[in-house]
């Protein structure tokens, strides 16, 4: 009796570097990254930053090396274009949820022009009751899904801008920049409750993070469609995580110290986090105290063989 042919085994390749991903919505953030992922045959890779399957736009995707550094990311401030819908509310507080309440909405442009300002700057923010937020080891949704209450802690962020872009009753269109850890759905929530009408979140799009902007990502569906090297040349080098950090150029001895973890004078570097450099290749990073480098994270020498970008 002949068996089936032994499935071949899909050969993983070492891949450095960033990828600015335009999600489509209706797509898991994770989902997004696995298809971008194999589209490399890349061996290691993670997102930056979660975003709902409802909401689409940037979402920058670490590969191998640049993973050590994707906190930059996490931590830095985010742009988006929302659409609140006021009148009606929602279980989730988003497009998703069940509608637990409709009221008629009466507003003008003016009217919600006018709440704007009282939801900019630093806020107490209360988390939805559906988000991956732990609690006692289990995440917000799975108690929401089985009608447990449990204690939400209200967390700042801060609104640093805020504008109303388009009004098309009862739709809002918003420009929002935020900080990390802000719930765009209950800002939504908060607004509608403000104006007393109720609003939730009808659609979300990211349009920039950490100084990366939508005009510069690729679909996946153009990543899955382009040739190999294409596909490669659209990675930008791991160094583009750390541009905003001070540079500390190393010499060879200094370098080889630093990969072996050694810590480095660092003349001139305010105190803080700083990336250093032998040459233009990045070496790592690196925490500054009264002028000596302490490294944190270094990147790993490339095989020669590797294709991907450092």
């Amino acid at each position: 009796m002949i068996g089936n042919p032994p499935r071949t085994r899909r050969i993983r390749r070492r891949v450095d570097g960033v990828l600015l991903l335009d999600k489509p919505p209706g797509l898991s953030s994770n989902a997004a990254l696995q298809r971008a992922k194999r589209a490399f045959d890349a061996e290691k890779a993670g997102h930056t930053g979660t975003l709902d399957p409802l909401a689409s736009g940037l979402l920058p995707l670490c590969f191998g090396e640049a993973t050590k550094f994707a906190q930059f990311l996490l931590d830095a401030t985010k742009r988006y274009t929302a659409t609140v819908r006021f009148g009606v509310t929602t279980t989730t507080g988003d497009a998703e949820g069940e509608i637990l309440e409709m009221r008629a909405v009466a507003l003008a442009r003016s009217d919600v022009e006018s709440v704007l300002p009282d939801f900019t700057g630093l806020l107490a923010q209360i988390p939805p009751a559906y988000s991956a937020l732990k609690f006692e080891g289990r995440s917000h949704y799975e108690y929401a899904r089985a009608g447990v209450s449990v204690p939400r802690l209200a967390r700042e962020i801060e609104i640093l801008e805020l504008s109303l872009l388009a009004w098309n009753s009862p739709d809002a269109v918003l420009d929002v920049v935020c900080s990390k850890g802000t719930y765009i759905r209950v800002l939504a929530e908060d607004i509608g409750r403000a104006l007393g009408c109720g609003a939730h979140l009808a659609g979300l799009r990211r349009t920039a993070t950490g100084g990366f902007g939508i005009a510069d990502a690729v679909t996946l569906e153009r990543l899955e469609s382009m040739s190999g090297p294409d596909r490669d040349a659209a990675v930008l080098h791991t160094a583009t995580l750390l541009r905003d950090l001070p540079s500390l150029p190393l010499a060879t001895s200094e370098a080889v110290r630093f990969r072996q973890g050694g810590a480095v004078q660092a003349p001139g570097l305010p105190d803080g986090a700083c990336a250093a450099f032998a040459g233009e290749d990045l070496l790592g990073v690196a925490d500054v105290v009264a002028g000596l480098a302490q490294p944190r994270r270094v990147v790993a020498t490339p095989p020669a063989s590797s294709d991907g970008r450092g």
